[in-house]
């Protein structure tokens, strides 16, 4: 979790025309696969893509990582450019110590990431529900090392089969003192 104290101070509502005042506030946020369900139920498209936010949609998403209070919108607006940089670190932050050499594209490749898919993986590999509260980095790496620990292992070439095989048959020949 992420605390972060903004201070408050006047912002000015050009739609009202008149002046608002924002107190400090402590903002908890969380970025976890709940804030990412929240933030696609409302903006109908994927967050974990690679295509730019705008300040409105990055914004939204910062409020759905707030957790344990309703925030005033106006807050936001008083974030500062080092609010927003502790946020994006702590947002990129893998908050584990696995690391995984994987041989091919580390990104997520092609395949479009949703809420839905990461909880449909979470069934299949039967991860609790209650891992959605987790930093997101840290849950897709739990999904990554389940999917390399439950992969099949490299299966045998023939050739090395059948040579497995002949050493195996010469060994029991030579136990039971057998020809064939």
């Amino acid at each position: 979790m992420l605390k972060l104290t903004v201070k408050g101070r006047e912002l000015f509502d050009e739609s009202t025309e008149s002046f608002i005042t924002v107190k400090d506030t402590v903002l908890k946020l969380e970025h976890s696969l709940l804030s990412l369900s929240k933030w696609e139920s409302k903006w109908h498209k994927p967050f974990l893509d690679d295509k730019q936010k705008t300040a409105e949609e990055y914004l939204d998403y910062i409020q759905c990582m707030c957790i344990g209070q309703d925030i005033d919108a106006n807050v936001l607006y008083c974030l500062t450019d080092s609010d927003m940089k502790k946020i994006i670190k702590y947002i990129d932050d893998p908050m584990t110590a696995t690391t995984i050499d994987d041989k091919r594209n580390s990104k997520r490749g092609s395949r479009i990431v949703t809420s839905e898919l990461i909880y449909c993986w979470m069934v299949t590999l039967q991860i609790p529900f209650e891992c959605e509260k987790w930093h997101l980095n840290r849950l897709l790496t739990l999904i990554r090392v389940c999917n390399i620990e439950n992969s099949p292992k490299k299966r045998m070439k023939g050739k090395d089969i059948l040579k497995q095989n002949s050493n195996i048959n010469h060994q029991r020949r030579q136990m039971l003192n057998s020809m064939g």
